[in-house]
């Protein structure tokens, strides 16, 4: 599965803040419509209440003579006398329409809400919120009254207009949405700090595995919550399994290596006798043969030297990282393998930058150098190319680059060569590991290793390091 599958990292705090946020949202948002909308109702019951009162001022202070009706006395609530106040008293008959109205309802038209309540009955009170012609919103309340044994009902009507209610309504909701605000950011606080207190085990599970892979720890503590404990305990036994394992390794290792010196003691004390008894003999070209192998053994030497140090040395050290340079150790293993090729006669096309040096063991560049330079000697038909330069897009990295001119490797098997044991051509000498170790130590150093085709058809094997040190030089670039 390759790793663009994967969902991006993502922070289980962040997660669940903004799904508590969501519904703290949700929440605060019902109970401010629940309580705008109680507090409405509570408001228009109070305005029922006030104008069924104003009905009855109105019963006490109108009086009916000759079938006219007229006010007894001055109206005890002055708003009914002063125009346009807002509150309107009106006394109708369903058959004859408007008998009486205050002073206030002159511009009032009784059209617009009479046909509000219908025929009410003796005694039923009445009440609605209506828009008048003029778009105006008016609470309305009539009751239903028989005039001293009269056959004729009459209609008691006040009508009073929204805007005191609505003002007090808007100076309520901005209260509720500001307190009900308030409170949101402050359970938002909290909800983090809880958060963060929450999550804490998890926090210190990452502390302690960070101490762990620093070898400042040798494994998780306890203390740790119910939750986390089947986690931690499998962890332990994961390290701990690791570490055996790897000793195991590092013996075996170690082990191989150790076992393999002395044969090539012997057979570089033996290439030393037949160099000196050569040397009496004056035969150069074998004396040169002779020291190519002695070379040869001297790297091989130094190969096993160097896995008899990476078995025994211990997983939690750490050294400071040294420079070398990419233009000399290309150089060396140019000159290593043109005498061990030297029957195919291949042109080196060399284009290194001097001024770039590896950050880390001489030894681990030697290798991966070793092992793709002998491939594109080995399957390369008379030319090979080298380049190594500082690349800045997209990022500042090391850039080596091989190509061979040779059968190159098909597309379907370019990721194959990498796997250890792998092999295209099978009659070639080889074990199929050379490639798996260069990909092996680019992944500890956190570099890469594409494979692809050379414009000539061969292989093209590219490296990307990111430790490196660049310093100010010109370029370098000799064929061989």
């Amino acid at each position: 599965m390759s790793a663009d599958t994967f969902p991006a990292p993502y922070s289980l705090q962040t997660r669940l803040l903004v799904a508590m946020s969501v519904l703290l949202t949700i929440f605060l948002s019902l109970t401010g419509i629940v309580l705008d909308r109680a507090f409405r109702s509570s408001i228009e019951a109070g305005v029922a209440e006030q104008l069924q009162a104003q009905i009855y001022v109105l019963l006490s202070a109108v009086e009916e003579e000759n079938g006219e009706f007229y006010f007894l006395q001055d109206l005890r609530e002055p708003r009914f006398t002063q125009l346009n106040s807002g509150l309107y008293g009106l006394v109708s008959n369903p058959s004859v329409g408007e008998v009486l109205h205050t002073p206030s309802a002159l511009e009032i038209d009784y059209v617009n809400f009479s046909q509000l309540w219908g025929d009410i009955s003796r005694g039923e009170f009445y009440f609605a919120r209506a828009k008048a012609v003029d778009g105006n919103e008016y609470f309305v309340a009539a009751y239903g009254v028989v005039w001293e044994n009269g056959a004729a009902p009459y209609d008691f009507v006040v009508i009073e207009s929204t805007g005191t209610y609505l003002a007090e309504v808007n100076n309520f909701r901005r209260s509720l949405w500001s307190w009900l605000g308030g409170v949101a950011v402050l359970l938002l606080v909290l909800q983090v700090l809880l958060m963060r207190w929450g999550l804490s085990p998890l926090r210190r599970l990452a502390v302690d595995l960070k101490l762990i892979e620093s070898g400042d720890s040798e494994q998780l503590e306890e203390g740790y919550p119910k939750e986390l404990q089947a986690v931690t305990q499998n962890l332990n036994l994961l390290i701990q399994s690791e570490r055996k394992q790897m000793s195991r390794y590092r013996e075996t290792l170690g082990d191989l290596a150790h076992s393999l010196k002395t044969p090539l003691a012997v057979v570089a004390g033996t290439m030393q006798s037949l160099s000196r008894g050569l040397v009496k003999s004056s035969d150069h070209e074998a004396e040169t043969q002779i020291k190519t192998v002695n070379e040869q053994l001297d790297r091989m030497n130094q190969i096993v030297g160097y896995q008899l140090q990476r078995a025994v040395k211990s997983n939690g050290s750490s050294s400071l990282a040294r420079r070398v340079s990419v233009s000399e150790s290309v150089d060396k293993i140019i000159r290593a393998l043109e005498k061990v090729y030297a029957s195919k006669a291949m042109q080196v096309s060399k284009n290194v930058d001097a001024g770039l040096y590896f950050l880390g063991d001489e030894r681990d560049l030697m290798e991966v150098l070793g092992n793709v330079f002998d491939n594109a000697f080995k399957y390369g038909h008379s030319a090979v190319s080298i380049s190594a330069q500082l690349r800045i897009e997209p990022l500042r990295q090391l850039n080596i680059v091989v190509e061979d001119n040779g059968p190159g490797i098909p597309d379907q098997h370019q990721e194959f060569v990498l796997q250890r044991g792998a092999r295209v051509d099978t009659l070639a000498m080889g074990q199929g590991i050379g490639l798996a170790v260069v990909a092996d130590i680019m992944t500890s150093y956190g570099g890469q290793i594409n494979v692809g085709v050379s414009e000539s058809g061969g292989a093209r094997v590219e490296l990307v390091f990111n430790n490196f040190h660049h310093a100010a030089s010109s370029l370098s670039a000799t064929p061989h």
